[in-house]
């Protein structure tokens, strides 16, 4: 596993009760924001020291898209490393003992990703195979080479290669036939933890021996197992499994014995864990009810180690220095955007690297998360992240969206968004639910809507909705549906399937034919793609013909409400067909849809000019048929379509 430890850029809430406190005596104006200024929020990641720890690399979209910089760990000027203006460009890493950098980049989104070393104003392509995809897993111990996949030999599966640092030629380690995931690699090199897909929830988890060629399985039953990190000597093999309980509990498995021991246990699942470079610190990351805990253990002590305290602020991530003397910080929260801080664990002393939050937009405007549960149809109880205006009360009612997450098998976080806080801060409340098929909150939940997307899930969306209708400070005759991904099919479900419910619907990039993105999803994706199908249906079965009964783009003559479709041209995993179709089979039912097409994204859309224009878009939109009441276009007979493309079309 990665020695750097990839830390999860997740949110925190501060407490309710003494925020609802402060509400009831603010009496102030509230501020009011454009798009173009919610976008100017910093987007700023990374973790990774140079050998002097005297900087640090991030990756921020200051320019407008991402790029690399390096920033001073003792706080001063971002220095642009990278200047792309078309694709973004993503860090990875120094290298361990000079100032060498290896970064990622894809072309507009289509995933298909490459690995380059910068040095000096020189820039090499490590990875030259044109339709071949590279993920980067993690340097040697030796720090002569690093670990890195590649479907370069089939384009199915993705192999392991080590690639030296002087001469950049690759070696193959793991040739993978058999549609396994490489999950950790031990620090000595010679064991691969592997993962073989069973479903969307349950994977085998084996230990293979590189030397003796052993495939060693480690599960017995069949349950959820994730491979987290060698221990700093390769006696133990630590992972996470829900074996006999709802949420994921760690374990360490020892590999001369062959016996397994659980480590630690929580109420919720521990999704992730890993240790620093030397193995002086555990750090575990626990999904509590939709935000992250981090906690840092001391190896040599067993203690936890004491992290410093943010004023209304919480530590989401932390990634460690090679010496593991000073750490990275991620601090934010569902109202605050994340800033980085170093912290030096032998002074004790924190540095700000990053002011994120644009200068123009005062901190109280931003609206804090709130944890709701409501009970659905069949009286399961679902959580659901709901952010209400700051001016909303009886008195002035406002209107509301139901915002869906992607998946299947996503869930709604408390992390900043700048886009939910500009559709908050223009007087819409947002209730983004965790319907039944979300993850975290146990594996029987998880699972309860396998097979049946569009149906049980859609239910829980749509009692969200009514949850919003019995709200006093909401008008509970203008709400609307939004989501990406699978939450723009569930919109289009909702706006198919439930018409009367939703009095608008915003669907970006969603699926509309599940027959087709199931057998058109990427070849990299192959050893999932069972999995997938047992969760969604076989297209090639009979489950094709419930496959089609839930597509909407059979259906769309049963659409009566307005309709906005935001999609990325370069998208790999839900085709711009997908939009077309769905647009033009709307269209014909004389119900307005606006439609707006990005040449230059993909899978979500990562360029500021295009969120702000994707944004900006939304806001007009539902202003005109939440706000503006204009609810049944379809009565005065007209076929009111508009559809513009944003961008350059790739060659």
């Amino acid at each position: 596993m990665n020695k750097n430890f990839i830390f999860l850029i997740l949110s925190f809430i501060f407490l309710f009760s003494c925020k609802k406190e402060e509400k009831k005596e603010e009496k102030r104006e509230i501020g009011t924001y454009s798009i173009a200024q919610f976008m100017d929020n910093e987007t700023v990641f990374g973790n990774s020291f140079s050998q002097d720890n005297s900087n640090l690399l991030v990756t921020s979209n200051r320019s407008g898209i991402f790029n690399i910089y390096t920033v001073p760990v003792a706080g001063g000027e971002f220095k642009a490393i990278t200047n792309s203006d078309s694709s973004s460009v993503y860090a990875i890493s120094y290298f361990p003992e000079d100032d060498r950098i290896l970064f990622r980049m894809d072309d507009n989104g289509d995933e298909v990703f490459k690995l380059y070393l910068k040095k000096g104003d020189s820039i090499q392509r490590l990875t030259p195979a044109k339709n071949a995809r590279a993920i980067f897993y993690n340097w040697a111990n030796d720090d002569k080479s690093f670990y890195y996949a590649s479907n370069q030999r089939d384009s199915r599966f993705m192999d392991l290669y080590k690639m030296d640092i002087e001469s950049f030629t690759p070696k193959i380690v793991y040739e993978n036939n058999e549609g396994y995931e490489v999950s950790a690699i031990s620090n000595d090199g010679n064991y691969l933890a592997l993962t073989k897909a069973l479903n969307t929830n349950d994977s085998d988890l084996y230990l293979y021996n590189l030397k003796n060629k052993n495939l060693t399985k480690i599960n017995q039953e069949k349950n959820a197992n994730a491979a987290q990190d060698f221990s700093e000597d390769d006696r133990f093999l630590y992972y996470t499994t829900d074996a006999g309980s709802e949420f994921a509990y760690l374990m360490k498995y020892d590999i001369a014995n062959k016996t397994s021991e659980k480590v630690l246990e929580k109420k919720w699942d521990i999704m992730g864990m890993g240790f620093s470079k030397n193995g002086k610190y555990r750090i575990v990351y626990v999904n509590e009810d939709a935000v992250n805990v981090v906690e840092v253990q001391d190896t040599e002590t067993g203690e936890n180690l004491e992290l410093p305290n943010f004023e209304n602020e919480f530590i989401t991530g932390i990634g460690f220095s090679k010496d593991e003397k000073v750490a990275v910080l991620n601090v934010g929260g569902s109202h605050t955007p994340t800033n980085l801080y170093v912290y030096n664990l032998e002074t004790k002393e924190v540095t700000k690297l990053t002011n994120v939050l644009n200068e123009e937009i005062a901190q109280e405007d931003l609206v804090e998360a709130e944890i709701i549960r409501y009970n659905s149809f069949d009286g399961l109880e679902i959580p659901a992240v709901y952010y209400k205006p700051l001016n909303a009360s009886e008195a002035n009612k406002v209107p509301a969206l139901v915002w869906v997450h992607g998946g299947p098998g996503g869930q709604s976080r408390q992390n900043f968004s700048s886009f939910i806080q500009y559709l908050v801060n223009h007087g819409y409340a947002v209730l983004a639910v965790n319907n039944r098929g979300s993850s975290g909150y146990g594996k029987t939940f998880y699972q309860m809507d396998d097979q049946k997307h569009g149906e049980e899930d859609l239910k829980d969306v749509i009692e969200g909705k009514n949850w919003l209708v019995q709200q006093k400070d909401i008008d509970g005759g203008k709400i609307g549906i939004i989501g990406g991904s699978y939450g723009g099919f569930m919109t289009m479900a909702a706006l198919t399937f439930a018409p009367e419910e939703f009095d608008a619907g915003v669907n970006l990039f969603g699926v509309t034919n599940w027959i087709r993105t199931l057998k058109s999803i990427p070849p990299w994706w192959e050893s999932f793609k069972d999995a997938l199908y047992l969760e969604m249906g076989d297209p090639y079965s009979q489950d094709s013909i419930r496959l089609k009964k839930i597509s909407p783009l059979f259906h769309t003559e049963k659409v009566t409400k307005p309709l906005l479709v935001l999609q990325g041209s370069q998208d790999p995993r839900v085709l711009k067909v997908e939009s077309d179709e769905i647009v033009e089979g709307v269209q014909k039912s004389g119900v307005p849809v606006e439609y707006v097409l990005f040449e230059d994204e993909g899978h979500g859309f990562v360029k500021k000019e295009n969120q702000i224009e994707a944004y900006e878009r939304t806001l007009q939109f539902l202003d005109k048929y939440l706000k503006g009441g204009e609810t049944n276009p379809a009565d005065s007979g007209t076929n009111p379509v508009e559809k513009i493309k944003v961008g350059t079309e790739k060659e």
